[in-house]
């Protein structure tokens, strides 16, 4: 990205003023090399989106921001219903409510000594990945509904983990608002067999140390300490939210010059929020928001099971689950006024500050774990929300380290039996069904971690708390 089209407001802030049909301002976070290995089409989109109706403050891209389909991934933008505002399959992404779960082990790198192989396979036997990946779930069209309206509360329910699981889960486990009737009957056909499931891509389960301490308070507050493991989990709705988000895109773009809107990019296909578009687009896209908190909390049961049989001793217990794709409807001040926004965040996640309200009660008094993973074999972060955030992304922040490369140009450059290798020797343990898969995520191909959350940090959206290294990873 060629940052002379800009204009500094800081060392880590950019503004893009409104040009052509822009209806108000464009803000990259990110320091100048961050900005430097961004795509010129980033600019191209945050324009696009700043051109959409009803868009309220300027449109945000993350410092791990890159090209993505319509919006840039690493893109915010909030929307008021009263004046106009739309909702964007686009600006929520294919993967709704893909996200991110982080568990407490109970253990530490010393008590895993030796066990580590044998863990990686109870969980990679355990725990299906790859493409089209099957689990031993097989949802009747009753349960299906159930579990599309109830989230993680519903597998709770079902058997899957316990209670006090839900009091460190966004939305307390369970999204308001989901409607499955809105969602077809073939995006509940690919979703039937999939619940328990990874699916493939950037999506892991990975065992991590923690090897560094940032903030002692917060992370006393969040109950870490050096040397801990714990077990996160990247994934979202599979198959059912890639079909709403396909569905959705057709049907808003087919409607929208009956709603006058002018589409700077069919990717950006948008309905008004009180349209019958946009209110059939919600209620799915809310049951595919629980699809991915249900998916979640079973993998979470899943991998309890493989604790149990090789370090019996481990007691997991959940930090946190946040998504990084959704639209949500949010309170927040603008102008010196509360106003009801929807706030897409497509791969970006909430960093909500201490005190909010929309926080869970149980993290109320010490602020969201944001929750940032790397790449396979870098470190991962644990962040948390700033004081004043809210003013300067709608409490947003990055989501992890952002591609640098595509998946394309990744297989030319590495194949994963080499990239296998190379993690080995370093200490890591990797399971995966597919090589061609592990050459797509090799970590060359992502940005650097640590310059993404050092510019989130500078940026005031999410402050460092630990620093966390691999040592298993699950590849879908």
């Amino acid at each position: 990205m060629e940052v002379s089209r800009l204009r500094q407001e800081g060392p880590y802030r950019w503004v893009m003023d409104p040009v052509g049909a822009m209806r108000t301002r464009g803000v990259i976070y990110g320091d100048a090399d961050l900005l430097g290995e961004m795509d010129e089409r980033v600019l191209e989109q945050l324009a696009n989106v700043a051109s959409l109706p009803g868009i309220v403050g300027p449109a945000y891209a993350m410092p791990d921001a890159h090209w993505g389909y319509g919006f840039p991934i690493g893109g915010v933008a909030a929307f008021d219903p009263e004046a106009g505002g739309v909702v964007s399959a686009g600006g929520v992404g294919f993967d709704i409510s893909c996200g991110v779960r982080t568990l407490h082990t109970g253990v530490t790198a010393a008590d895993l000594a030796g066990r580590e192989d044998a863990l990686a396979d109870q969980l990679f036997h355990r725990i299906p990945a790859g493409v089209g990946s099957r689990g031993k779930i097989h949802l009747s069209a009753a349960e299906m509904d159930d579990m599309l309206a109830g989230g993680a509360r519903w597998a709770v329910g079902e058997g899957y983990g316990h209670p006090h699981d839900l009091n460190r889960t966004e939305e307390l486990g369970q999204m308001a608002g989901a409607d499955p009737e809105q969602v077809s009957d073939k995006a509940k056909q690919r979703q039937k067999d999939e619940m328990g499931t990874l699916g493939s891509g950037n999506h892991y389960l990975e065992i991590q140390q923690v090897a560094a301490i940032h903030d002692a308070e917060t992370a006393a507050g969040f109950g870490l300490h050096e040397g801990d493991l714990l077990a996160t989990i990247h994934c979202g709705s599979r198959g059912l939210g890639h079909q709403i988000g396909s569905e959705a895109l057709k049907s808003m773009a087919r409607s929208a010059s009956k709603h006058g809107i002018d589409l700077p990019d069919n990717e950006l296909a948008c309905a008004p929020l009180t349209s019958a578009e946009g209110q059939a687009y919600l209620g799915a896209m809310r049951g595919a928001i629980n699809c991915a908190l249900a998916n979640r909390q079973i993998i979470t049961h899943l991998t309890r099971q493989a604790f149990a049989d090789v370090l019996p001793e481990a007691n997991l217990n959940l930090l946190y689950d946040v998504s990084h794709n959704t639209c949500k409807e949010e309170t927040h001040k603008v102008d010196g006024a509360e106003r009801r926004l929807f706030v897409h965040r497509k791969g970006a996640t909430r960093a909500l500050e201490a005190g909010s309200t929309n926080l869970t009660p149980a993290l109320r008094g010490v602020g969201q774990p944001v929750l940032i993973g790397g790449t396979m074999g870098t470190a991962s972060y644990i962040l948390v929300g700033m004081a004043g955030n809210d003013a300067r992304s709608f409490g947003s922040s990055c989501h992890g380290a952002g591609r640098r490369m595509s998946r394309n140009q990744a297989r030319k450059q590495w194949r994963g039996e080499e990239v296998l290798r190379e993690l080995r020797d370093r200490g890591m343990r990797v399971r995966s069904p597919s090589m061609r898969g592990v050459a797509e995520e090799a970590p060359e191909a992502y940005k650097a971690v640590e310059q993404v959350v050092e510019a989130a940090e500078a940026s005031g959206l999410s402050q460092r708390v630990v620093r966390l290294v691999p040592r298993i990873t699950i590849k879908g």
